[in-house]
């Protein structure tokens, strides 16, 4: 059993190394991350700047590119092999409902994803990396749950399947008080919050992009509203972005346009 990790916080977070050290007990690792910070980096590819492949002292290979690139790189050429598995994280805060679009833990999955294979991205709930431990034992928990099934098709004793993604949340608690493992669906958040000005020492203006908004959509059934019971949140992605719901009202728009030519 093959595992590829990589991350957005870097791979000199404690995320990355506590989910390296929970998953190389279960299976063969391997860690592609970040040279740096690269967090709401989604899926960017950095197709003008040219990358550098380069080895930490623990073994870890990091890129001074976004998490995408360093999956993309990983699997088209660096590691030489193909994981049966991505895994992402874990990340220093939620990616739940709309982070889910700018998260570069997500999009370091989503990478995989696209490649065809199955990849999960892990997110702690709250910044700071408490509890950091039990949430890799929990990480541990569910992919050693999908190993038998990864290694069966893998080993041709089973039809292949089309890949999944998972987006999984997990609360920054204490062994004793996570509830356990809950699928759900994503959750909305309000708009961000309104941008940072501040004064640079050169007088100019200078901008940072505003928090998060709050939870929007967090009722029963949310990502949200699992991890805030205490629950580890599960919830399966896809890519199609299609507004399938809205697709007659455009198709008629679409008709009358063409028959006023």
């Amino acid at each position: 059993m093959k595992i590829l990790i990589c991350n957005d916080d870097g791979y000199q977070a404690s995320g990355i190394v506590a989910l390296y050290e929970a998953l190389k007990t279960i299976a063969d690792v391997e860690v592609v991350a970040p040279e740096q910070n690269n967090s709401a980096k989604s899926n960017a590819l950095s197709l003008h700047t040219p990358m550098y492949v380069q080895t930490a002292a623990n073994g870890f290979r990091y890129i001074n590119g976004t998490p995408a690139d360093c999956v993309h790189i990983a699997l088209t050429g660096l590691l030489g092999y193909r994981p049966d598995l991505v895994v992402s994280g874990i990340n220093n805060g939620a990616n739940m409902g709309d982070d889910t679009i700018y998260s570069g833990t997500v999009g370091a999955a989503m990478e995989g994803y696209l490649f065809g294979i199955p990849a999960i991205a892990f997110s702690q709930t709250e910044k700071g990396w408490a509890h950091i431990d039990v949430a890799a034992q929990q990480a541990r928990n569910l992919v050693q749950q999908l190993i038998p099934s990864l290694e069966a098709v893998a080993e041709g004793a089973q039809p292949s399947v089309p890949p999944w993604l998972l987006n999984v949340n997990i609360p920054n608690l204490p062994a004793g008080m996570v509830e356990g493992f809950k699928v759900c669906r994503l959750g909305r958040r309000h708009a961000a919050e309104r941008v940072i000005m501040q004064t640079s020492p050169r007088g100019e203006t200078m901008y940072w992009i505003g928090g998060a908004g709050p939870a929007k959509e967090a009722g029963e059934g949310t990502d949200f509203h699992a991890t805030a019971q205490g629950y580890v949140s599960i919830t399966p992605l896809q890519v199609d972005l299609t507004d399938h719901e809205r697709l007659p009202y455009w198709a008629q728009t679409a008709a009358r346009l063409s028959h006023q030519h």
